[in-house]
């Protein structure tokens, strides 16, 4: 098993998520995020006055698969997220050491 960790543009969400039900995930976790990498944030005007900021909204996706699906869920959410410029993203993969589903107490590929 492997847990995906996608850092994306919040406005790219729907795109993935529609692109990963087409492949077959049937779940993942979603968590709104801020961060900076490359961009190093920018400058925006309110009232007048100038402010930096530092950290821009992303959205970052958690999912488990089984060691068979990963390179498409992969590709998935590349083609899905993908704007060209500064900003679309990281993806993180791990390896998962054991899964368990709380209600069925089932586990391994079985509680994904």
């Amino acid at each position: 098993m492997k847990k995906i960790e996608a850092i994306i543009k919040p406005f790219k969400l729907d795109d993935v998520r529609q692109a990963l039900s087409e492949i077959g995930v049937t779940g993942m976790t979603v968590t709104e995020v801020k961060g900076f990498g490359r961009q190093k944030g920018h400058t925006e005007f309110y009232r007048g006055a100038e402010y930096v900021v530092d950290f821009l909204p992303k959205v970052k996706l958690e999912i488990v698969v089984s060691d068979d699906v990963v390179d498409s869920v992969i590709e998935s959410i590349t083609q899905a997220a993908h704007t060209g410029r500064i900003g679309d993203g990281k993806i993180f993969v791990t390896s998962l050491e054991r899964a368990i589903r709380i209600r069925t107490s089932e586990e391994g590929d079985e509680a994904i």
